[in-house]
């Protein structure tokens, strides 16, 4: 049997360009149509600048360096989000949080070496949601890396949250909030869920459904009356003052 026999199927089959450059983790996948367009990716060595040009997982992509010096002066912003405000786009007459990110608002303690610039603003979304009435840490950022890794659909970074609740916890209600939900008709992943006083739970995802700890604890027979997003991957929201921001270090990872 021939050498390309015994390869696997997916080790054969040719796939998107763009799509090859996201799995790599070099960009986003619109951030890879930009960049074959401008003849900033090559195969083999060569230029390839036809979107939709297909490649084989065996061949050599690479970006120009001047595609990977834009990729390293997109900027990720961390903001500590008070209630009253939403993650993305304005709606029923509150304000997104990015409105939070001018100069007067950057944490003193910001340790980045980076400096505030206007530029910062394009392209500026948030990589996950964080209700309205919740608070604590919210990303936004540049980078479609970054985007992918914390929102991506095979994304396995945790969120750690605390949470305030009231009522009563049915009898098994804990073993379920770690495992054993559903919601919008789709099993739950496994999370973490302890008890850390005797009115706050802490909770460990690695998902993010539409106000899911909230519908969760419904579930189980309590309101959330609180809740602060502490953590993202290995980022801490630390002692950065709500309301105010600071930029993702070059020596911090969300993994």
């Amino acid at each position: 049997m021939s050498d390309q026999q015994d390869q696997a199927p997916s080790e054969l089959e040719p796939l998107r360009l763009s799509k090859r450059l996201a799995q790599l983790g070099l960009c986003s996948r619109r951030e890879a149509d930009e960049y074959i367009a401008k003849g900033w990716v090559r195969v083999d060595g060569e230029i390839v600048n036809v979107l939709g040009t297909k490649v084989l997982p065996s061949q050599t992509v690479e970006l120009d360096p001047i595609a990977k010096q834009i990729q390293d002066n997109r900027v990720t912003i961390l903001i500590n989000k008070p209630v009253g405000y939403v993650s993305g786009q304005a709606e029923d007459g509150y304000e997104p949080a990015v409105v939070l990110f001018k100069p007067e608002n950057q944490w003193e303690g910001d340790t980045s070496g980076i400096k505030f610039s206007p530029v910062h603003f394009q392209g500026l979304a948030p990589a996950g949601r964080l209700d309205i009435d919740s608070v604590g840490l919210l990303v936004l950022t540049q980078d479609g890396v970054v985007a992918k890794t914390l929102i991506g659909e095979n994304s396995q970074v945790e969120k750690e949250y605390l949470v305030r609740v009231s009522g009563h916890l049915k009898a098994d209600g804990l073993r379920l909030l770690n495992h054993g939900l559903s919601l919008d008709g789709e099993a739950l992943k496994p999370a973490r869920v302890w008890w850390q006083n005797k009115d706050q739970l802490r909770f460990i995802l690695r998902e993010g459904k539409k106000r899911q700890i909230r519908r969760m604890c419904e579930l189980v027979g309590l309101q959330v009356v609180g809740l602060q997003r502490i953590r993202i991957g290995r980022i801490l929201l630390g002692d950065l003052p709500r309301g105010q921001w600071r930029y993702l270090r070059a020596d911090e990872s969300f993994i």
